[in-house]
């Protein structure tokens, strides 16, 4: 079950939890001859979960647990899963080691918190399974364990494909992710993990050049203008404010940001988060712009009362290009602000056909 939320979205559990808890579960099993259902874990930050077992199965010198991943009320792509721990004996002086089973991911590619060659099961989860089976061990006074557990996720390999793990050089399956357990609903806590990692691989790889794009269309035309290759592509989404605060932190030489009209017109505003739900078009100010171009009376009323960015940069006309690229100066001052001129900066704006209205700052 999820755990409580004071909202009306539930929360949910990440992966790394419901690992952590398949193989507290399959590790008791090992040491006790039964398996314990529900199963109780500590959460690293404090606080206890317990899941219900939707595997259980004992060998003589394994055991294998399996807990569904609820991830509440989140959209999230590894909701209805099913982690399977399976903790085996290892040499003794081993300690608890990590092995990647069905759908779950290795890594190639520097620049993620684990070497090439590991399987994609994060520090946040290695932590807390270590913890885990160290304190099943200390109830029955044994020492701490020399275990190898392998986590799986059946059809993982093609739940990766909807998400960022190819680009991240994560290859056969999904990664085992989490801080702190628990999913808050629509945090997009898994996305904006996925902006930071990408970066982290494109510095890794010595990329002088990266493109975060707000949609699949503005990211096509940039990689074609500039032949870059997948992992110099950040799928940023709404998130440029977390794109650019991580840059500020851990910089490149050279981003260029694409996105449409109306995503780059809230940035020119001054907005760092361009969902829908959390900032609008400044109609207002995009009249504003239009003025300053000298559009016509004719053309400013009817923009000052329109519905949305679209409408304004169709009555435009002749001067739609120069008000793209209006915005698309503005939106550059505002990136350059919040990355406090620690990387050059160009801002591309590119209409639904991939054609692009506007670039400035190449």
């Amino acid at each position: 079950m999820a755990p409580e939320a004071r909202t009306a979205l539930r929360r949910g559990w990440t992966t790394g939890a419901c690992a952590a808890a398949a193989a507290r579960a399959a590790f008791s099993a090992m040491l006790a001859g039964r398996f314990p259902d529900p199963v109780a874990i500590r959460l690293l930050r404090g606080g206890t979960a317990s899941f219900p077992l939707a595997l259980a199965e004992l060998g003589e010198a394994t055991a294998r647990a399996g807990v569904m991943k609820d991830a509440g009320d989140d959209p999230d792509v590894t909701h209805g899963a099913v982690v399977i721990a399976e903790t085996a004996w290892a040499a003794a002086a081993a300690g608890i080691r990590f092995a990647a089973g069905e759908g779950v991911g290795t890594v190639t590619r520097a620049g993620l918190p684990l070497a090439v060659g590991e399987p994609a099961i994060n520090p946040g989860p290695r932590a807390l399974i270590r913890a885990m089976l160290t304190e099943a061990a200390a109830e029955i006074g044994a020492p701490p364990p020399d275990v190898t557990v392998t986590i799986s996720i059946p059809g993982g390999e093609r739940l990766a494909e909807k998400t960022m793990n190819g680009r991240l050089g994560i290859v056969g399956g999904l990664s085992i992710l989490g801080t702190t357990g628990v999913v808050i609903p629509y945090s997009c806590a898994s996305w904006i993990h996925s902006i930071h990692r990408g970066i982290d691989v494109a510095r890794a790889a010595g990329l002088d050049h990266i493109a975060a794009a707000t949609g699949a269309v503005s990211e096509r035309a940039v990689q074609r203008l500039y032949r870059l290759p997948d992992h110099a592509l950040i799928d940023m989404g709404d998130f440029v404010g977390g794109t650019l605060k991580y840059l500020r932190r851990h910089p490149v030489t050279r981003l260029t940001i694409a996105g449409g009209f109306a995503k780059l017109a809230k940035l020119a505003a001054g907005h760092l988060d361009l969902h829908s739900a959390r900032s609008r078009v400044d109609v207002a100010a995009l009249a504003g712009m239009l003025a300053d171009l000298g559009a016509a009376n004719a053309t400013l009323e009817p923009a000052r009362s329109a519905g949305g960015a679209a409408e304004i940069l169709a009555l435009a006309g002749d001067r739609r290009e120069a008000l793209a690229r209006a915005v698309a100066a503005r939106a550059r001052e505002v990136a350059l602000a919040t990355l406090c001129g620690k990387t050059a900066i160009e801002v591309a704006i590119v209409d639904r056909r991939g054609e692009f209205l506007a670039r400035v700052g190449g």
